[in-house]
């Protein structure tokens, strides 16, 4: 007997945003969707409310059709899809409606990587923007930091497959129209694990869209772990850098260190950002 699908969404906030990459954002912004939820189990994630302890409303599929061409109307640069990985069934059902109803503007899909490549392919063809956080170059780090198991191997085989898709990205008047872009958030006393992530992006594709991240705020469970209760300090921000320019990655964006404090919501407020 198959299961019925849930025929709703949780969703924490939704509204035009401008923290995401500067073609994802331009002068009008992403239509940011912050779904309630998440695959992984991170003890750092700066959206802790609504990943880990829930916080969020439910919508259904109408309801959030709804939203998606709200936030088109509104003049917003796509639709960006934050942690969906959970919710990808009822999203891809809403797509499908929301373009028969007038969905026009880019499909972000903002996830983690931790996907299987299966679920990916159901999403074929409806997403326009891959966004994917390649956290860990170590399961031993991402299983301590995230509970995830074979975190590197499931996340690699995704983002080839993200690639696949939609291509490196292809911009219009420095506006995102397709592709891939990989972030990867640079954590304490791991440069080595910085590294190898940024090592294995350049096998996947030299080309390949990369944003390195610097804004680690040790947020949430993180002051347990000693190694990882601090920011990045200048020295291992230098370390990986310098190793980046020497991969000499064709296109990327290099976040400032001491940036990371506009980067930490409050989903309790009207407007977390």
């Amino acid at each position: 007997m198959s299961k019925k699908i849930v025929d709703f969404v949780k969703i924490a906030w939704y509204g035009k945003h401008f923290g995401e990459e500067p073609p994802l954002v331009g002068k009008r912004g992403a239509g940011a969707i912050f779904f309630t939820g998440c695959n992984l189990r991170c003890i750092y994630c700066q959206n802790f409310q609504i990943s880990q302890q829930g916080l969020g409303k439910r919508y259904n599929l109408k309801e959030f059709i709804d939203i998606m061409l709200k936030l088109q109307k509104e003049r917003a640069l796509n639709i960006d899809l934050v942690t969906p990985t959970i919710w990808r069934k009822q999203i891809k059902q809403a797509v499908i409606l929301a373009k028969k109803k007038g969905l026009k503007i880019p499909i972000v899909w903002n996830s983690n990587a931790y996907e299987e490549v299966d679920d990916l392919k159901e999403m074929e063809g409806l997403v326009d923007i891959y966004l994917p956080d390649f956290k860990y170059s170590d399961d031993n780090l991402a299983f301590k930091y995230s509970g995830a198991k074979n975190y590197v191997t499931k996340a690699t085989a995704s983002i080839k497959e993200m690639q696949r898709q939609v291509g490196n990205l292809k911009t219009f008047k420095g506006i995102a129209e397709k592709g891939i872009i990989v972030r990867h958030l640079i954590l304490p006393n791991q440069a080595k694990n910085s590294l190898n992530v940024l090592k294995i992006i350049k096998k996947i594709d030299k080309d390949i869209m990369v944003s390195l991240m610097t804004q680690y705020e040790p947020v949430h469970k993180a002051k347990d772990f000693s190694e990882i209760n601090r920011t990045i300090n200048k020295k291992e921000f230098n370390e990986v850098l310098n190793y980046f320019l020497f991969l000499n990655f064709k296109n990327a964006w290099i976040q400032e260190r001491g940036s990371h404090h506009i980067f930490l919501p409050d989903f309790n407020k009207k407007n977390p950002f």
